[in-house]
């Protein structure tokens, strides 16, 4: 029976798993009748390929317009864990648990003093239309990280009631907000138009009352992908409002695609590409840490960024001590 590895090949095809199996890789060999086609010596030209390929600048951004990413990885040094086949280097998996535990205690904030703003969405005297809208401002602008990490939102936001649109001009935008000045308000306008069709807000993140909270979490985030409004955007809305008790919203699965940082780290650790397997992967992780599956996102986040935002909560504050020894006995360290 042929053997496929975690990098979704056959073992002998892959130049890493056959050399960690001490397994004889397979030769290339080219299609019948067709000799093997020799490399192009590199500076050579051929028809068609700079209309292909666009020559490669000092930024990494090809004349093309294609970006290219450099990933920064720690030295291999020797860990290795079921959990997240794609690291090597103990000092990633130390920073990722790190991240993971932080982005729990962020949820914990949330759900028992949530600071700011958040502390206004959760309020339950005030109008749920209001406090909804106040919710997908933050997660739209995106908190910064400071002393204040709401003014830039406070100043900027308007009544849902009046129908104004927010005043975006010469707002700080947090690290992970969606808002690109290019677009104008039409991101803000679809998300309004998408709101009428239902009824009301609170009518389109209700759903259907049978609905059990995960469920409702997956269809009201599969029916917010509006023009401009990216899955960190919708993910973090969504864990917003369940975690300060709007609607009844329970993450059970991150919504990876395209080219969303967190989706990228998650392939990173993961060690896998095909999004059904990274969903799995992503849960089966968060279990053996005993962390919400919800945290993964922010965590993921920050471990690709490299630093981290806060997302309403100081970013120098530690995380709880027991999520972080919880995670780091999940990956061995």
């Amino acid at each position: 029976m042929p053997t496929f590895c975690r990098h979704n090949r056959l073992v002998q095809n892959c130049p890493i798993c056959s050399k960690e199996q001490d397994v004889e890789m397979r030769p290339v060999v080219s299609p019948a009748g067709q000799g093997a086609r020799a490399p192009r010596p590199v500076g050579s030209s051929g028809a068609g390929t700079s209309s292909r390929r666009g020559a490669r600048s000092g930024s990494g951004r090809t004349s093309g317009g294609l970006t290219v990413r450099r990933l920064s990885r720690s030295a291999e040094d020797g860990f290795r864990s079921a959990l997240v086949p794609g690291l090597r280097s103990g000092d990633d998996a130390q920073r990722l648990a790190e991240e993971l535990a932080f982005a729990a205690t962020r949820l914990l904030v949330l759900q028992s003093d949530p600071p700011g703003l958040y502390a206004e969405v959760g309020d339950p005297s005030g109008p749920i239309e209001e406090r909804t809208w106040l919710a997908f401002l933050i997660a739209y602008v995106g908190p910064v990280d400071g002393a204040d990490p709401f003014a830039a939102i406070a100043q900027a936001r308007t009544p849902w009631s009046g129908g104004e649109a927010p005043h975006l001009d010469d707002v700080a935008m947090g690290p992970r907000t969606a808002h690109e000045p290019e677009r104008g308000q039409r991101t803000i306008d679809a998300y309004r138009a998408w709101a009428q069709r239902a009824g009301s807000q609170e009518a389109a993140f209700s759903g259907d009352a049978a609905w059990t909270p995960d469920r409702r979490f997956a269809r009201v985030f599969e029916r917010l992908a509006l023009p401009g409004l990216h899955r960190g955007a919708r993910f973090d809305l969504l864990v917003t409002l369940g975690h300060l008790g709007v609607y009844d919203l329970t993450a059970g699965v991150l919504g990876f695609g395209g080219n969303d940082p967190v989706t990228l780290a998650a392939k990173r650790v993961l060690g896998i590409g095909d999004t059904l397997l990274l969903e799995r992967r992503a849960a089966e992780l968060a279990a053996a840490c005993e962390l919400p599956l919800a945290a993964l996102d922010l965590g993921l986040f920050n471990w690709e960024r490299g630093s981290r935002t806060g997302m309403g909560i100081n970013p120098e504050s530690e995380p709880d001590p027991e999520l972080l020894r919880g995670a780091l006995a999940a990956l061995g360290l």
